[in-house]
């Protein structure tokens, strides 16, 4: 976790605020300590440049997740609408 706070330039209490939200769960190594994905450090850097912008801890992690809800939903729709594009057409 230190590690991570160092990259991310937080503090460890900011991390754990972020778990605490659920904004994701990070996996434990064998000794307990929290071990951070690529994907769950990009997600905590958006979470401290909303912070950092006046926008509340729990308000950022909602923002982030209804962010990464509505990237899901386009990637479906642009997934569905090139297999109706590719379909034959029917009479």
């Amino acid at each position: 976790m230190g590690r991570a706070a160092e990259i991310l330039g937080v503090t460890p209490g900011f991390l754990r605020g972020l778990d605490a939200a659920k904004l994701f769960v990070p996996q434990r190594s064998a000794g307990g300590h929290r071990r951070y994905s690529r994907y769950q450090l990009r997600l905590a850097r958006r979470a401290r440049d909303l912070v950092d912008e006046g926008t509340a801890l729990e308000a950022a992690c909602r923002i982030i997740i209804l962010e990464d809800q509505l990237a899901e939903a386009e990637r479906i729709n642009a997934q569905l609408q090139r297999r109706i594009d590719q379909a034959p057409e029917r009479d």
